[in-house]
């Protein structure tokens, strides 16, 4: 008899562990899917974002989030962050090489990540802490891609065809936000072909 509670014991257990770790591996994947559906399908209240498209968040929801319009998107009410504007995108590096456009931000805090939905991990960096506040062009390309990098323009290379990108802009204050606004705006995507 003894011997049969243990084996219920391991077997539960076993259970126990095993879904943990489902749990853990298989939660912010299906998190990031929701997400990336959520972009593609319904974006941020004004329609879908095409991939390889970013979309800024609208100054008059940033300016009062607890009264976003009736057509708006709650995706961007995800979290206390109320100091940075966000701009977001889901690209397809399978169709080729996208370049990232960052415009000057005159020292103001910004950073583009970018995360690799078949890991939930983020591969890179662009902003302020990690290429400066200049302006600059970042070509990013899927794995194994092969050809010439343009003069004047850094490789980001993404382990995944597959990447959600998150940019963030600073806002100092009320007075800031149309600046803010327009920084934000200018960080864009555009596809890339090798001459």
């Amino acid at each position: 008899m003894e011997h049969m509670e243990w084996q219920h014991l391991v077997i539960f257990a076993a259970a126990m562990v095993l879904g943990w770790v489902s749990f853990i591996y298989f939660w912010p994947r299906l998190l990031l899917y929701a997400y990336k559906r959520a972009i593609l399908g319904q974006g941020f209240g004004d329609g879908p974002v095409p991939v390889n498209t970013l979309y800024a968040e609208r100054q008059a929801h940033f300016a009062d989030p607890l009264h976003v319009p009736d057509s708006g998107s709650n995706l961007m009410n995800t979290g206390v962050n109320r100091d940075t504007l966000l701009t977001a995108g889901w690209l397809d590096l399978g169709k080729g090489p996208q370049i990232l456009h960052v415009p000057d931000v005159a020292g103001r805090y910004y950073s583009v990540q970018f995360t690799d939905a078949s890991k939930n991990i983020n591969f890179a960096y662009v902003g302020k802490r990690t290429t400066g506040t200049e302006a600059g062009a970042y070509l990013i390309t899927g794995p194994g891609w092969k050809g010439a990098v343009p003069q004047g323009v850094s490789q980001i290379s993404s382990p995944n065809n597959s990447v959600l990108v998150v940019g963030r802009v600073f806002v100092e204050n009320d007075r800031d936000l149309p600046t803010a606004y327009g920084l934000t705006k200018q960080i864009q995507l555009s596809p890339w072909t090798q001459p």
